[in-house]
């Protein structure tokens, strides 16, 4: 490992502390270094807060050690005014001379400008260090502004032997097949956790009542987003109930329902003629979502699959045989890595289109 990527990593490591807070913006990490010591450092903790660089400069105690210093920064700093003055400038106005760039920023207002702006007030500028792993940090934002929709993740819960329920034939008296542990449905609990969005289809709502919502780890629930073309889905149901907000999905054709009423939730229409994943998509893109949870059923789990719109896929496989019932879907080729746990496998799939950031 070079000199270089060493403190690369420990942006990467800083960074990571804003999981939870930094969104919608970016992770980022900063560390300053003066004579083979660091000096500062600092992360961007919450939206609106001041960034990565900021920090890392306020943490310095000695300010005329940054004119001999090197920052290092995972991501482009901002070159624009958003909440807080462009980072670029801070740094210019510092008389630091060297930056050191883990990836470019792929978000419009800076794309290389900050780059740009750094290198023509003749600051030396060393982009593209642990590259990779700066990508893979912030996946969620960067599929965002490049393919500009939400980064896309699918879960279920499946068999040893393939099947993602019994068979049902009456959705109000039989329940749902219980396949997590206490600690698998904390797991599930801490995936919501990390989207913006959680969508399901009208069978999944009507056969498991689902709330949608953060039970069993702290952060705030994410939008919830359920397609019901016909709008029959019963007014009883916890989607509608609790006054979380919830997005209800609707074919241009269909009469208002009576769920549209009730505090907190939102019809929107599709055209259910055409294919209506980059509908939904479209709208998500437009509200500013940059991740989504996909818990539905098989057909709408297939739907994403077979689109080639998935990004990740977590599956947990329990040891228990059902023999019958509702396939699972079938995995798709992407790199996989596995964990047991209490006897139950998790699967991690991890899209292998692209580069191996997103």
């Amino acid at each position: 490992m070079t000199t270089d990527e060493k403190y690369m990593s420990r942006c990467i490591q800083l960074a990571r502390n804003g999981f939870y807070g930094a969104a919608p913006n970016p992770m980022v990490g900063a560390v300053i270094v003066h004579d083979g010591k660091i000096i500062g450092e600092g992360y961007h903790v919450r939206c609106g807060g001041p960034h990565a660089e900021v920090n890392a400069i306020r943490f310095v105690r000695n300010p005329e050690l940054l004119k001999e210093s090197t920052i290092y920064v995972s991501l482009e700093p901002c070159s624009h005014y958003g909440k807080t003055p462009p980072c670029a400038d801070l740094i210019v106005e510092k008389g630091i001379p060297r930056v050191v760039v883990g990836c470019m920023d792929p978000f419009a207002k800076v794309a290389g400008r900050g780059i740009r702006k750094l290198q023509e007030s003749g600051i030396e500028v060393t982009v593209g260090v642990l590259e990779a792993e700066c990508l893979a940090l912030n996946r969620r934002f960067i599929t965002f502004h490049t393919h500009h929709r939400p980064y896309i993740t699918l879960k279920w819960a499946e068999s040893a032997d393939g099947f993602m329920d019994s068979l049902r034939t009456d959705y109000e008296k039989e329940k749902p097949y219980a396949f997590s542990t206490p600690y698998t449905r904390m797991l599930v609990h801490r995936c919501r956790a990390e989207h913006q969005a959680i969508l399901v289809g009208r069978q999944t709502a009507l056969a498991d009542n689902p709330s949608l919502n953060l039970r069993m780890w702290p952060g705030k629930s994410p939008l919830r987003l359920v397609i019901d073309r016909r709008g029959d889905l019963p007014g009883h149901l916890a989607l509608f109930n609790d006054g979380a907000e919830t997005r209800v999905y609707l074919d241009v054709l269909s009469v208002l329902p009576p769920y549209g009423k009730q505090t907190g939730v939102t019809c929107v229409r599709l055209d259910f003629s055409r294919d209506i994943l980059p509908q939904i998509l479209d709208d998500l893109y437009r509200l500013s979502v940059q991740s989504l949870l996909v818990e539905g059923g098989h057909r709408l789990l297939e739907s994403f699959i077979s689109a080639g719109l998935w990004d990740e896929i977590r599956v947990e496989q329990s040891p228990v045989f059902l023999k019958e019932g509702v396939p699972s879907p079938s995995w798709p080729h992407g790199r996989i890595r596995t964990t047991e746990v209490e006897g139950h496998l998790l699967v991690h799939i991890l899209s292998s289109r692209g580069s191996s950031a997103v």
